[in-house]
């Protein structure tokens, strides 16, 4: 076998984090085609297959998922001796790499992100939004952000803005069709817009009220997986559809949706920051903990 060495690693370890040779590409700072270039040269050189390629998809061999689990947590302890280098510098300083959902990203997070870099001009921020639950750490993220029961018991969670509560929409000249609907039950009647997430999984209208907690799978022509679309869709008289207060509070209010089942949409304690608690925190996240938490304060 041929010499392998660190660049090399951190090559492969970047598109094992990333399962994307234009993702990793991109965070390396070179061509696609380089990096493929690069990673055959590496497996030639170990003479062994780490990746699998097709036109769509990158998938870890075997070897290449081994290989992965050993390096990733020794690559995490260079980090972190790094980071404390941090430390001497006497301002926080970085790069910060945050997962949320579409959702999450522009009602909540990405507010608290500019006025943060105002105050931390030297950390970097990457915002990426992905709809889909994946494995925030071998992702190569620093911290995630999701609803409170979607966050795994072995993380660190920090609450993020205020309590959320979805409503129920559709347009006026739905109403002109189809009859108000008085209780949940009653949108079996009414064609909906249906949301499919990432995995495939249809999302399950919730309801509240008095104690009794409904989950109303709604039938409809339409399938979205974008919450954006969603609310043009509703206006445009596609259907009812079930959407975060913030997002159609304007439209309600000039007119162009009308809400329903108000008091059946219960509140939710809102969205959380999360992050693993199995290593040391960089000093960018530890100074983006501290001014969440300050946010929460004021």
């Amino acid at each position: 076998m041929r010499k392998i060495g660190p660049a090399d690693l951190a090559t492969f370890l970047t598109i094992a984090q990333h399962r994307s040779f234009r993702k990793a590409a991109v965070e390396l700072g070179v061509t696609p085609s380089a990096l493929s270039h690069s990673l055959r040269s590496i497996e030639e050189r170990l003479d062994i297959r780490l990746v699998n390629r097709t036109t769509r998809s990158v998938a870890l061999t075997e070897a290449g998922q081994q290989l992965f689990t050993r390096i990733n947590p020794a690559f995490l302890d260079i980090e972190d001796a790094l980071e404390d280098l941090n430390a001497f510098r006497g301002r926080p300083s970085g790069k910060l790499r945050i997962n949320a959902p579409r959702a999450a990203a522009k009602l909540v997070l990405l507010p608290i992100i500019s006025r943060f870099l105002q105050v931390h001009p030297a950390v970097e921020v990457e915002l990426v939004v992905d709809d889909a639950l994946i494995d925030m750490v071998s992702a190569g993220f620093d911290a995630g952000v999701r609803f409170g029961e979607m966050i795994a018991g072995d993380m660190v969670a920090v609450p993020i803005g205020p309590r959320h509560r979805f409503a129920v929409v559709g347009s006026p000249q739905h109403f002109e069709r189809y009859p108000e609907p008085i209780t949940p039950q009653d949108l079996s009647h009414h064609p909906c817009i249906r949301y499919r997430f990432a995995s495939g999984a249809f999302y399950r209208w919730e309801f509240e009220k008095g104690g009794i907690e409904l989950e109303i799978e709604v039938t409809g022509s339409l399938t979205l997986g974008d919450q954006d679309l969603m609310v043009e869709a509703a206006i445009n008289g596609a259907g009812l559809a079930y959407l975060f207060e913030e997002q159609v509070q304007m439209h309600i209010s000039e007119g162009r949706l009308q809400r329903v089942l108000d008091q059946w949409c219960p509140y939710y304690p809102g969205f959380f920051l999360y992050y693993t608690s199995r290593r040391q925190l960089p000093t960018a996240m530890r100074a983006f903990i501290d001014f969440l938490k300050v946010e929460r304060r004021n």
